[in-house]
């Protein structure tokens, strides 16, 4: 059970001056786990990279040949001063990452590793900025889509599992975790049954899952509805196995539907 360290996550977290040399410090005294941190600046700001490397016992940093798991938590901000006061929803993605770092680290050093190696990777940004959006306010974010691609998704990752909050929209009417379906090579796959055998074990209740659409898997600012950012693993520039660049099919499927998506101008009021 991850509950002690998801705690103790939240409580560093839970703070104007979080940072990535917190969460670093944090994993301190696991000698076997790397942990960098890089601070990028965007447009609207800056925020602390984490990449935590957890190696396995098979794993390929070891020279072995077990598939190597990225997960990353996927938000804007876990903060948004000055104006809210406080840790938001949307650092769900950072918690969990983080969390689920740390939990690893534990296993390990009480002699529970994995056959291949996990590489965490999420943001800390206590003050960023919000966007516009229906139903509430989305937490924005001070870099770029690309830029966080970029950080937190690798060639050396064999399946990425995406972490994000969904609490801004009505999708998912239901308290707790969901799965969505797979995402390779710019297609939207069947639900994981290892996924949904997984969540029944560790949650002792039936698998709850949500639907997502070809806009979701397009990249942020193309003017189409996005559920939220969960899906933006799967559309950087250069990423591997399932989360992987859209193919020519996929690209003029995007592009059809961002044409369609546009909004329709009213009929003439004084034509015939």
């Amino acid at each position: 059970m991850g509950l002690k360290q998801t705690l103790q996550v939240f409580e560093l977290l839970d703070s104007a001056w979080a940072s990535g040399e917190k969460v670093k410090a944090l994993l301190a005294e696991y000698p076997d786990v790397a942990v960098s941190v890089q601070a990028v600046s965007g447009p609207k700001g800056k925020t602390d990279f984490v990449k935590i490397v957890v190696p396995g016992r098979d794993g390929k940093r070891r020279g072995g040949s077990a598939p190597t798991l990225g997960i990353v938590g996927r938000l804007g901000g876990i903060g948004a001063r000055p104006s809210r006061v406080g840790l938001v929803s949307d650092a769900d993605g950072a918690v969990a990452a983080s969390a689920s770092a740390l939990k690893l680290a534990e296993m390990q050093r009480q002699g529970d590793s994995l056959p291949g190696d996990v590489i965490v990777t999420t943001h800390i940004c206590p003050d960023a900025p919000t966007l516009p959006h229906d139903t509430v306010y989305f937490m924005d974010s001070p870099v770029e889509t690309e830029d966080m691609n970029e950080q937190e998704v690798s060639d050396e990752l064999d399946a990425v599992l995406s972490i994000d909050t969904t609490k801004g929209n009505r999708i998912i009417n239901h308290k707790g975790l969901a799965l969505s379906p797979t995402v390779k090579e710019g297609y939207i796959l069947r639900v994981s049954e290892d996924l949904l055998r997984v969540m029944e074990m560790t949650t002792g209740q039936l698998p709850v899952t949500f639907p997502i659409t070809t806009q979701d898997i397009t990249p942020y600012g193309n003017g189409v509805y996005h559920l939220n950012s969960i899906l933006q693993p799967s559309s950087p520039p250069a990423p591997p196995w399932w989360v992987s660049p859209l193919p020519p099919s996929a690209q003029y499927r995007a592009a059809a539907l961002a044409q369609a998506m546009k909004p329709i101008s009213p009929w003439p009021v004084n034509s015939p």
